[in-house]
């Protein structure tokens, strides 16, 4: 099962659990509705696995503003970890570079700056000279870089989004959506964290001057570790935030606020939300033993079994103790088995309610046995 398919079982459970939490045979309260914010578009969603909590508008069409530079982060980071590029490469800034509108980190032209020090511009103080002079670096043209950035959007699920430039500055055909910023959100988190320190520095120094960070989340709350502001008239005040509480990370998109104040209220809003009335917990260990079976013809009578990954699932957090799992494995398993065989599912179910499946694998490939232990579990298969 995909995620976005677990991700979707997991709504309409989600939704069903909360329905049945006003009944008093469940023994739950009801949860409340999302907060009222101030924003346009938004969305919650839990790290691990991607479920919803709380959304309004999540796949209108929107202007991201500087929210474009966590894509813009997520290429650069692409190439360092090819080693492509590297973080004390000097990058010598173009004129095109220099010149770009909006926010700034005070760069000079034809003067050679280090990468990790234009992905500090980018990201902490959202400069533009800085980020289209990665864009050019990694691509030779900031309008190459475009075509680059639409390519890996598609990759990550990004259905509603188009980007025509790396810094968020207002064009026609410039968009995203909520939903697809949380899905760049959770892919920058889970696939760049040797990188991902970069979304929490509350401040850094170029050229003698201090710049902030303008995510004043990262200063009112000590859970808040990233990601990325961003505001044009167009656009209004735009923040995707990252929190990690006791293990439980969420991730909240905010688009369209009408004041930086209000961005961070929402974002902080719906994190204290989810964090109050969700739970997300590790119900199986990915190359864990969670059963052993018999198998047929195989050079070893019984095997161990478990699935690929960890699963984690979120449910109410009242519902959270009534977490159950089962394994249903398929009969009469024969030999070989390559380690990737899909032989059952794990079920997970929450008041005997379903919530996720999973593939079970064996822990190992089984090889075949010799040739009299495949004729004796031949004979043994036509008598049973």
């Amino acid at each position: 099962m995909t995620r976005f398919q677990q991700a979707w079982i997991g709504c309409i459970a989600i939704w069903s659990f909360s329905a049945a939490a006003q009944s008093p045979a469940t023994g739950a309260s009801a949860i409340p509705t999302p907060p009222a914010v101030d924003a346009r578009a938004y969305i919650l969603v839990d790290y691990r696995t991607d479920r919803t909590l709380a959304a309004k508008d999540a796949t209108a069409r929107m202007e991201p503003a500087s929210l474009t530079k966590l894509m813009t982060s997520y290429l650069v980071f692409q190439q360092l970890a090819a080693g492509k590029l590297k973080l004390d490469e000097p990058v010598v800034v173009s004129e095109h570079a220099w010149r770009s509108e909006g926010s700034r980190t005070f760069i000079e032209l034809g003067k050679p700056v280090s990468v990790e020090q234009l992905i500090l511009g980018m990201i902490v103080q959202s400069g533009n000279d800085a980020t289209i002079a990665l864009a050019e670096r990694v691509a030779g043209t900031e309008e190459t870089f475009a075509q680059m950035m639409n390519t890996a959007a598609q990759g990550l699920g990004m259905v509603g989004s188009h980007f025509e430039n790396s810094t968020g500055l207002p064009a026609a055909q410039h968009y995203t959506t909520a939903r697809d910023m949380s899905l760049l959100a959770i892919a920058l988190i889970r696939d760049f964290p040797q990188y991902y320190k970069y979304f929490s520095m509350h401040e850094f120094v170029h050229n003698g001057i201090r710049q902030q960070n303008r995510n004043g989340l990262l200063e009112k709350d000590p859970t808040v570790d990233g990601l990325k502001t961003g505001h044009t008239e167009s656009a209004g005040f735009c923040l995707v935030t990252s929190s990690l509480r006791s293990g439980m990370r969420l991730v909240s998109v905010v688009l369209g606020s009408g004041t930086f104040k209000g961005r961070e209220a929402a974002s902080a809003a719906l994190l204290n939300y989810g964090f109050t009335f969700y739970d997300t917990q590790l119900v199986a260990r990915g190359g864990a033993k969670l059963a052993a079976t018999p198998v047929w013809k195989g050079a070893e009578p019984i095997i161990d079994v478990g699935i690929k990954g960890d699963l984690y699932v979120t449910v109410p957090r009242d519902l959270a103790k009534d977490v159950k799992t089962s394994v249903d494995l398929r009969p009469r398993l024969i030999a070989p088995l390559a380690a990737n065989a899909d032989i059952g599912e794990l079920r997970v179910t929450v008041g005997g309610r379903p919530l996720a499946t999973e593939p079970l694998h064996p822990l190992k490939a089984v090889p075949a046995g010799g040739w009299w232990r495949s004729l004796v579990d031949t004979v043994r298969l036509w008598l049973a």
